[in-house]
């Protein structure tokens, strides 16, 4: 396997490398997870990797899929990278969503990321029959993983499932409802820019309303911002990467993903003491 997009890369700025161009250029099989995520990449991938089988596991037949929270506390933040469509090159091809707007943040379910695995394993035994077995095989042990590590993370995050918490980026229902937690709310602030006075004060009411017990934010955000929406507040703030941008790439990646978000929440919402 290739990785494209490497560390703190945004599929959304992501500028490509001639090295990664030429890859694309020769590859049999490439996994994404949607147009609308890979934003900056889709193009490239749909021009440079004609050859190649492009599969879409947002697409994924079967795959827990959420609508987009919008409207009350949930702020719309303008990117388009949360919509469901039509288009799908893999598994679930003919699978259309043209009509259904969804959350992309697929992957941050433990159930879809075994669905995904299994899809995965089918298409490389597709493009690979001498080692079908093997791949069925791995998807295998993953999924019984997957299945482990849901169970395990349930269990921790139980004790503060009644903590209402604020985001900056509303990107994590599927962790939320496949756990239990409280979302109240996002906060939406740019990473371009840090709020003005106004802004400020508009968060800190949303918090005093809410009963907010963190706010959390994301690495690429500058963390002085949540001591200043915090401050004068009652709520803590806390930091959770969603994408696995500070995580060393390789196969126990997304289980420390999931560990790390999972800590996070827990950190933070856990009382003192």
């Amino acid at each position: 396997p290739y990785l494209i997009m490497r560390g703190a890369e945004s599929p959304h700025t992501y500028r490509m490398r001639p090295s990664d161009a030429g890859v694309i250029g020769k590859a049999k099989v490439i996994f994404m997870i949607g147009d609308l995520v890979e934003t900056s990449l889709a193009g490239a991938i749909h021009k440079l990797g004609g050859k190649a089988r492009v599969v879409e596991l947002a697409e994924v037949p079967g795959l827990v899929r959420k609508p987009l929270r919008m409207g009350g506390a949930f702020e719309d933040d303008g990117h388009d990278h949360g919509h469901g469509h039509g288009h799908s090159h893999g598994p679930g091809k003919g699978h259309s969503h043209d009509d259904e707007a969804f959350d992309m943040h697929v992957w941050l379910d433990p159930v879809n990321a075994g669905l995904m695995a299994v899809a995965i394993a089918r298409t490389l035994s597709e493009a690979d029959p001498a080692n079908a077995a093997k791949y069925e095989a791995n998807a295998g042990a993953l999924v019984a993983r997957l299945d482990e590590l849901n169970a395990q993370l349930a269990a921790e995050l139980a004790p503060v499932n009644d903590k209402p918490f604020i985001v900056f980026h509303d990107s994590y229902r599927y962790f939320e409802d496949r756990f239990g937690l409280t979302a109240v709310g996002s906060a939406v602030v740019s990473t371009g820019r840090s709020p003005g006075v106004r802004r400020v004060r508009e968060l800190r009411k949303k918090v005093h309303e809410l009963g907010v017990v963190c706010v959390f934010a994301e690495p690429r955000f500058d963390q002085r911002l949540i001591r200043v929406i915090t401050e004068r507040t009652q709520a803590r703030g806390g930091t959770i990467d969603p994408a696995g941008i500070t995580i060393k790439a390789g196969p126990e990646m997304y289980f420390t993903l999931m560990r790390n978000m999972a800590a996070s929440f827990k950190g933070c919402l856990a009382p003192p003491g």
